[in-house]
């Protein structure tokens, strides 16, 4: 018989159904998912870190708590070291960058072009021709004509506008302080459990394919656990040495608040093409208050360091990693970010490796049979 039967129909139904309703519960939650795939993401790394610790005959059920606890230590050591030092720079990061702005205003509008329209005083008079004309009552009483004068907000609250209404959609859950602890417990449970017994999760994804299938499965998704583990790891390390180096950059060339910035530079590393510029906006501002060629030399050291970066470091760490083009990566990242705010922003790089890979694996080898090319653009 040609066409569907009526049990055809409803398996249908039901498959799409569930579907759509997976979709709208994964949507609904969709801060949890977020925050689940950060943690499994972590929990590959410390899966590594326990299998060297396996060589020194410590099983995974203690080693991998073992990782988790002595990178929190390392990070607490650092912190309690430097907290003094940033909490003060924070403070005069706070107060000196408006300054700075300000500044930078002034700078503008005392040259002429286009940019100093755009960046004009801060009050704007009515044009002589807008203006309406005296009567005659008035000038026979010698009064002088009302200029209507418009407030023009300066670059400063241009500013601040743009950054509150942005951080309330990026940053939502850092209204509540239960929020941002209920999330990190989150990561660090899924990063022990992930990381202590990685096969197990392993062989549960492996019944959701057919038989027949299952060892490409298993194939693509070792690489996927591949790329993703080294991605994470080649991070952190560039986060210590990024933040290490823009620090001792901006001490050599006498930038104030130079340990804060550099802490800055660390963490917004793990955003990458954003973060960078991210974290070179208040450094650059910070120049400023010295002088404007201070200012072009602080934008030059950040754009050799993420050069540097770019072109040798990521390279050495990353020999086998993946290789996503910069364009796709950036409108990744704005898609996720207007999706789903600073958390999609987060782990937008990660989950484009996750769909790119198994593209390449599945679609250009399998079906193209472009093995060769492959197998040479993911290392």
């Amino acid at each position: 018989m040609i066409g569907w039967r009526s049990g055809d129909v409803l398996r249908a139904t039901a498959l799409v159904t569930s579907y759509l309703l997976a979709l709208a519960l994964a949507w609904t939650a969709r801060e949890i998912v977020l925050t689940a795939f950060l943690g499994v993401l972590f929990g590959l790394a410390v899966g590594a870190g326990a299998d060297r610790l396996t060589r020194l005959r410590i099983p995974r059920w203690l080693g991998a708590p073992l990782v988790v606890f002595a990178f929190l230590g390392a990070l607490y050591g650092v912190g309690a070291a430097i907290a003094p030092t940033v909490r003060t720079q924070i403070v005069e990061l706070r107060t000196r960058v408006p300054e700075a702005v300000d500044r930078i205003e002034a700078w503008v509008n005392a040259r002429p072009g286009v940019a100093g329209l755009f960046l004009g005083g801060h009050e704007v008079a009515a044009s002589p021709t807008g203006a309406r004309a005296p009567t005659n009552a008035t000038q026979a009483q010698g009064r002088a004509p009302v200029v209507a004068v418009a407030t023009v907000p300066t670059l400063r609250e241009r500013i601040t506008e743009q950054l509150s209404g942005t951080a309330r959609y990026l940053f939502p859950f850092l209204s509540s302080t239960v929020t941002v602890a209920a999330g990190l417990f989150l990561i660090l449970v899924l990063a022990i459990y992930v990381g202590a017994d990685p096969a197990l999760y392993h062989v549960g994804l492996m019944h959701l394919f057919p038989l027949g299938s299952r060892e490409r499965a298993g194939m693509v998704l070792t690489r996927v656990a591949t790329v993703l583990r080294k991605w994470l790891v080649t991070q952190l390390v560039a986060m210590v040495v990024m933040g290490v180096v823009t620090t001792l950059t901006l001490l050599v060339l006498g930038v104030k608040a130079a340990v804060a910035l550099g802490v800055i530079a660390g963490l917004l590393e793990f955003v990458p093409t954003v973060g960078p510029i991210l974290a070179a906006v208040p450094a650059i501002a910070m120049g400023f208050l010295d002088s404007p060629e201070k200012a072009l030399t602080v934008g030059l050291a950040y754009l050799v360091i993420q050069q540097l970066e770019g072109h040798v470091l990521i390279p050495m760490l990353m020999k086998e990693g993946m290789d996503l083009p910069p364009a796709l990566t950036i409108v990744a990242q704005a898609v996720m970010a207007l999706l789903f705010g600073f958390l999609g922003l987060m782990v937008a790089v990660p989950l484009l490796a996750v769909v790119i890979v198994p593209i390449k694996m599945l679609y250009v080898e399998g079906v193209v049979g472009d093995v060769k090319r492959s197998v040479a653009e993911s290392g």
